[in-house]
This record gives C-alpha cells, structure tokens and sequence, in this order.
C-alpha cells in the first residue's frame, strides 16, 4: 500500500482522509476552513399559529416533518437576511400548540476578541427582526406561508462552543502536520493554514509540500 496519512489504495490510487491531497496523500491541504467547527448559535422558539401539528411531524424523516423544516427554512432565511452574522437555521423539533418550533440559529464567528459580547448583540438583533416580523403578519389558517408568534422568544439563549483556535486548527488538520497549521482568520472564516498557503500574509513559495 503506497498511500500515506491514513489513505486507502484502490488499487488504482489513493483515496484520501479529509484534508490531505497528493498522489499518495502524502500532503497537508494547503487550507482547512473550519468555521463550520466554531458551532456559534442562539436557540430559539417560534410557534407557527396557521399550521395544525400532525403526528408524522414528529418523525424528522417523515415527508410532513422534511416539508415543513423547508418552508420554515425559507421563511427564516427571509426575516434573517439582514442579520449580517446569519448563516441559516437547524430545526431541532416540532411539538404541539399549533407548531411549536425549536430551533438554533447558525452564525458566522464574531469579528471581535470577546465572542460571547457578540453573540449576545446578535441574539438581540435576531429576536428583534423575528418580532417586527411577527407583529407584522395578519393571519389566517388560509393565508398562504407560515404566521408565528414569537412570544416563547424570552427563552433563547446564546449557545457559544468557542475552543481556542489554535487548539481546534490542532484538532482538524492532518495528525503528522498538525504543529506546521495556525488559524488566520478572513471576513467571516476562521481558516487553519501554513507558511505555504498562497496569498496570506507572510506566505513563502514552497513546491511538492
């Protein structure tokens, strides 16, 4: 088996691991995204009053439950686009009381040194673009898209998992190159690179590694 860092020979080549490229898989990815790992959100509530809950929507691999959590989707993209640090909603369940919904709000990473100062901002903002929304719906169960209150909002909280880069960059690059990886951040990614990345600051040309 030529493969190296825990490739797989196919017997026509290598098939390798997350974040590690080359012939023989014998190279650390020049860049690892990891912002996804940062698993910013705020847990949030909403019930949905023009929607009678069905028990196959208390099955998430039920057609009910997969449309619903769509158009629930949908919606909270478009009341959530101007939240600048929004970057989606994941529905954790649907219980009864027309549709109550719980559900965590996805964030890109803060900017700032103090991230819980800033989740907690965002919090803020969130709850109040999803209650100008509310206030604004005049519903009936015939009116077409979803009408929610946001009463039960007072129970979000911010769910902050925030790791020191350095460590989580440790944690997801390739274990025989992980000491060559430092976190860099850009925009709203937190990136794991190495003296090789291109176009970073202080990059030199390195060549096969």
């Amino acid at each position: 088996d030529p493969c190296q860092n825990g490739g797989h020979w196919t017997g026509l080549g290598c098939v390798c691991p997350p974040n590690v490229e080359g012939e023989r898989c014998q190279f650390g990815a020049p860049t690892i995204n990891i912002t996804a790992e940062l698993g910013l959100s705020v847990m949030m509530m909403a019930r949905v009053t023009n929607r009678d809950f069905s028990k196959d929507m208390g099955d998430d691999s039920s057609t009910a439950y997969r449309n619903f959590v769509a158009e629930f989707s949908r919606t909270m993209d478009r009341i959530y686009r101007n939240v600048s640090s929004y970057r989606g909603t994941q529905v954790l369940s649907l219980t009864r009381g027309s549709v109550v919904v719980n559900y965590k709000v996805l964030l890109h990473p803060p900017a700032g040194d103090n991230p819980t100062t800033s989740l907690d901002h965002q919090a803020q903002k969130l709850l109040a673009a999803a209650s100008t929304a509310a206030q604004a719906q005049n519903c009936s169960h015939s009116t077409e898209g979803l009408c929610f209150s946001m009463s039960s909002s007072r129970t979000a909280h911010t769910d902050v998992s925030v790791l020191n880069a350095t460590e989580l960059c440790k944690k997801y690059t390739p274990a025989n190159f992980s000491r060559y990886y430092y976190p860099y951040r850009m925009q709203n990614s937190l990136l794991c690179i190495t003296n090789c990345t291109l176009n970073v600051p202080g990059s030199i040309n390195c060549n096969s590694g």
